[in-house]
């Protein structure tokens, strides 16, 4: 088995166990999310059926920060609102969504690494 298929292998299962968790997380948080009033409006925009799910996994993920950041930016209404978020989830709810996030963006950048290092030819 050589390096690349290995370095394939752990791309590709971290993919499916990341599809794994955003159903999961669709249906045990957002779901709870989109019945809510106070957030049923606070998900971001929806460009595909689902993408909220994406929306909110982003918004309580990523570091407090880069999300106030987005908060005041020009286009705020495409990103979830994190402070609502924050107060109508739970702790496994934010700790979920971590897992899902990372888990989704480094199977994707490995994947996109290994597309382009097999296009350099480090592989051969």
């Amino acid at each position: 088995m050589t390096l690349e298929l290995k370095l394939f292998g752990f791309a590709l299962g971290g993919i499916i166990l990341s599809c794994v968790l955003l159903v999961l997380f669709g249906q045990i948080t957002v779901r709870k999310l989109r019945k809510n009033p106070n957030t049923k409006d606070k998900l971001g925009s929806e460009f595909a059926s689902g993408w909220d799910i994406f929306n909110v996994a982003q918004a309580l993920a990523l570091p407090k920060r880069i999300t106030q950041v987005l908060a005041r930016s020009p286009i705020a209404g495409l990103y979830a609102d994190r402070v609502v978020l924050e107060e109508n989830t739970t702790v496994f709810d934010r700790a979920l969504a971590k897992i899902l996030w990372y888990l989704q963006m480094a199977s994707v950048f490995a994947m996109l690494l290994l597309i382009l290092f097999d296009a350099l030819g480090a592989f051969e």
